[in-house]
């Protein structure tokens, strides 16, 4: 069985053990970690990447960015009361009272590695080599490193974008605590033999999860294909998302008028019930009675239910403990919330797919997406591997420094394409598409 002592340690990727000094910080390691997050360039380029909701627009809905800033808060609050609740059982770690600041850290930073145009950028990447001309590089790649690629997954690409020293970077990438990093890994299993596109580290990182698991003693599953049992804080920073995307999705759909605002009020009361609640619907109704504007009311409404399912979710945390300690609980938290809230999160769920994920305004951002990034991958990729072609120099001339390094084997060229492609914000990537068709040219204006 994992156990917190181990689980949780300040100690960093890349850092070699230093004397301990006798120095005062007024920031824990911990809030290191995520002042170095949103310090990062990667992190401010999520504020042009989308989230569901084309941008930009005349009504502003959420990024990446917001989004990810809005997971951070939710992830801190469990944090805290699991740290309460750790303490008050009598664990001894003295990092325990930190952990409301790993689980914002690495809310923050948990979709770093998704590339532009949402999770169609993801499918994007994957069909490019399943369906399009990167099925021709089958036969140059390992079948692992093939996985990688066919399966490609933003979740492993965040570890790789945290921990990987680019050319000119330091060791260990950003440097991070061994736990933030863990608790960012939702899938903690290697690509090849996956039953479904989702896995936590690509081939070129395996090695460094091993590390990070040794360091934390995180339980090892099997050893062929490699897998782990989750850090169990990823549990509240997969809670954390759920519970946002789902409700945010929710209000931005109401902004743009998809939904009305008595289809989004009910939705959103549906998590009440009508005895257990009744405190708290007299309070929203006389919070009505004063709050007129529409848009305040859902967000107040928005709130409430956020309060109602960090809560819930611990409660799902603290019933599965033990399985999760041992590494046997599979489940989301939030799918293990039963009654009332189990019924407005299921019709939520339904209608979203209905009304706001096949909505025409986000289809057509999947459709522009798929095609810019197949271009982009198709041009960049035959440039790394043709580098001597005239055409080729100026591709690759274009891609940053931290890319360009003298790689060797056809999986480390391909990769450095998919890094420089992933990390592109929605408009830079349609603008070097454009120049790349030649729809646009380019001015020194």
């Amino acid at each position: 069985m994992m156990n917190w002592n181990e689980l949780i340690s300040s100690k960093r990727l890349g850092s070699k053990p230093a004397a301990k000094q006798a120095e005062n910080y007024n920031r824990t390691q911990f809030q290191r970690d995520y002042d170095r997050i949103i310090f990062s360039s990667p992190f401010r380029r999520m504020q042009n990447k989308t989230q569901v909701f084309p941008l930009p627009g005349s009504i502003f809905v959420h990024n990446r960015l917001t989004h990810s800033l809005e997971v951070a808060s939710v992830g801190r609050s469990l944090g805290n009361i699991l740290s309460e609740k750790l303490l008050a059982a009598g664990e001894t770690n003295p990092l325990i009272s930190e952990l409301g600041a790993v689980v914002s850290a690495a809310c923050l930073a948990h979709d770093m590695g998704n590339p532009p145009f949402g999770h169609a950028g993801e499918e994007a990447i994957s069909s490019y080599f399943r369906n399009g001309k990167g099925q021709n590089l089958e036969l140059m790649l390992k079948p692992e490193e093939w996985k990688d690629f066919v399966y490609f997954d933003g979740n492993a690409n965040a570890l790789r974008l945290l921990s990987h020293q680019f050319h000119g970077r330091r060791a260990g990438g950003f440097a991070l605590t061994y736990t933030t990093l863990a608790s960012i890994v939702k899938y903690p299993f290697e690509s090849v033999n996956v039953t479904k596109p989702k896995f936590g580290f690509f081939q070129s990182e395996k090695a460094c999860y091993e590390e990070i698991a040794r360091e934390l003693n995180i339980k090892q599953l099997d050893n062929n294909p490699l897998k782990f049992a989750r850090h169990p804080l990823v549990f509240l920073v997969e809670a954390a998302d759920d519970i946002c995307y789902q409700l945010m999705d929710l209000e931005d759909a109401h902004k743009l008028g998809i939904l009305t605002y008595e289809q989004t009020k009910t939705l959103f009361l549906n998590f009440y019930d009508q005895q257990a609640d009744k405190d708290l619907l007299a309070k929203i109704e006389a919070t009505f009675n004063e709050v007129l504007d529409h848009n305040e009311r859902i967000a107040y409404l928005r709130a409430g239910v956020i309060n109602k399912l960090v809560h819930q979710c611990m409660a799902e945390f603290e019933i599965n403990q033990e399985a999760i300690m041992e590494g046997t609980f599979q489940q989301s938290l939030i799918s293990q919330v039963k009654g009332i809230s189990k019924v407005a999160m299921d019709e939520i769920q339904a209608l979203s797919i209905k009304k706001i994920y096949r909505h025409r305004a986000v289809v057509e951002v999947e459709i522009s997406g798929h095609q810019i990034i197949g271009t982009l991958l198709e041009a960049f990729i035959e440039a790394v591997l043709s580098p001597d072609k005239g055409y080729s120099r100026r591709l690759i001339s274009l891609m940053p420094v931290q890319y360009k390094v003298d790689h060797h084997s056809t999986y480390e060229k391909v990769q450095s394409v998919i890094d420089f492609v992933s990390g592109m914000t929605d408009l830079y990537a349609l603008d070097l598409f454009r120049k790349i068709k030649g729809i646009n040219l380019p001015s020194l204006g």
